[in-house]
């Protein structure tokens, strides 16, 4: 067993199997439930071109039967003791999760287990299973706002995996057959990769017997790498017969690996168009009228970041709207005040702290610590980091990402609406 991590007192604890496989867990006295779940570090940056998609599919299939379990077995066993389970997929990690009463982490941890190690993956379940994906795609592509978001993620990382929609596409689902799921899940589901958190009523020492006795035995492998995240200036206009037209701005802006440059730009994206007090709610908006929503936040992935700035308008205004949206960014980062970077923090933090008494999302949190900077964070750590954002650093990070390479944008909405001239055209 590799040494412990232990902070918070003793409350945050996390241990590394000597197979590689990792466990973090938070005492949480003051509640009865606890929350659970494994997160795998493969997600649909891990797939080819032709497997676009598969990893949400094999998300679906975990749930589809194992060999001591059906799928109806599955759910009553853990709604008989008033329990949940659930799964996500995105660019980056799969999760299967569980919520019950602390009494029963030992029966969700079993059948996490066995959904992971043992499914059946029975060709009549993914047939059925692909019919339910694809109707899922379809109610996405019903979606203009959805649509256009992951357009904006195709042209922004152009012919990669970070830029292909989670779910796929039409064509890869249809094609995806059991030999392939059993092979993604072979190479990409290897120890290194799984990390099981839990948070609630849990007992640190209990769980890491169990995780050993249930993964503790899987070799040890390497993880393949993961292709780069590129980010590559784009544009993109489609006409569609829709009320509104939808458009999104987005901006290379820092990744992961440096918590602070992270902090930043979300941060500025917070004062650009975190709430009803940010500059595009209030010019956009409130003084010109000239959308109903606007919005922006600051993804950041392992090695790329973006910041996305949405709104939805009429496809008359899209011009000046966009126009609106690139002057305030760059008046923005000439002239924010101490006021508005301290609103901007201030939402960050309340955010991230009501967040957090939940055990799932706490569980969620230091899953993705222990994945993306190997260790989890203390609560006081991540407080100060965001402290240490005032105003003459969101002017930096907003400076940063105007003198980096240019804008993507996409313009999804009725005939006669369109973009500012002068952005770079999408491969």
């Amino acid at each position: 067993m590799s040494a412990e991590i232990a902070i918070e007192d003793g409350r945050i604890r996390a241990t590394t199997l000597p197979n590689g496989f990792r466990v973090v867990t938070e005492h949480m006295p003051f509640v009865k439930s606890a929350a659970l779940g494994v997160w795998v570090g493969a997600g649909s940056r891990n797939e080819t071109l032709a497997e676009a998609g598969l990893s949400h599919m094999l998300e679906h299939m975990a749930f589809k039967g194992t060999g001591r379990r059906s799928a109806r077995g599955i759910v009553e066993e853990i709604e008989d003791v008033g329990g949940d389970l659930n799964a996500y997929t995105d660019y980056e990690m799969t999760a299967y999760q569980a919520r019950v009463l602390a009494e029963h982490v030992p029966l969700a941890m079993d059948i996490i287990a066995d959904i992971l190690r043992d499914s059946t993956i029975l060709p009549e379940e993914i047939e059925r299973e692909r019919q339910v994906i694809l109707q899922e795609l379809g109610e996405r592509n019903d979606m203009p706002s959805m649509v256009a978001m992951e357009t904006l993620q195709e042209i922004a990382f152009p012919d990669q995996p970070l830029g292909r929609p989670i779910i796929g596409s039409r064509e890869s689902v249809l094609s995806f057959d059991r030999g392939m799921i059993a092979g993604y899940l072979d190479r990409h589901y290897v120890p290194s990769r799984m990390i099981l958190s839990a948070a609630g009523y849990v007992d640190h020492d209990a769980i890491v017997r169990d995780a050993e006795r249930l993964f503790g035995d899987m070799p040890a492998r390497d993880a393949i790498p993961v292709e780069p995240g590129v980010y590559a200036p784009g544009r993109r206009v489609t006409v569609k017969d829709s009320e509104q037209a939808h458009l999104v701005f987005g901006f290379d802006a820092p990744d992961s690996r440096d918590i602070e440059a992270q902090f930043r730009a979300q941060t500025a994206a917070g004062v650009l168009g975190g709430g009803m007090s940010s500059r595009l709610f209030q010019e956009a908006r409130e003084e010109r009228g000239l959308c109903y929503s606007i919005f922006s936040y600051a993804d950041a992935f392992a090695d790329a970041g973006l910041m996305t700035v949405y709104a939805a308008t009429s496809a008359e205004q899209s011009r000046d709207l966009s126009a609106l949206i690139l002057d305030v960014l760059a008046r923005t980062a000439d002239d924010v005040t101490e006021a508005e970077a301290n609103r901007a923090r201030a939402q960050s933090k309340a955010g991230m702290l009501m967040a957090l008494e939940s055990p799932m999302r706490r569980a969620e949190t230091l899953a993705r610590q222990i994945s993306l900077r190997g260790r989890p964070f203390a609560m006081n750590e991540i407080e100060a980091i965001i402290d240490s954002v005032d105003a003459a650093s969101v002017r930096e990070a907003l400076r940063a990402i105007l003198d980096g390479p240019a804008p993507s944008a996409v313009y999804l909405g009725p005939d006669g609406g369109g973009l500012p001239d002068g952005l770079a055209d999408a491969a």
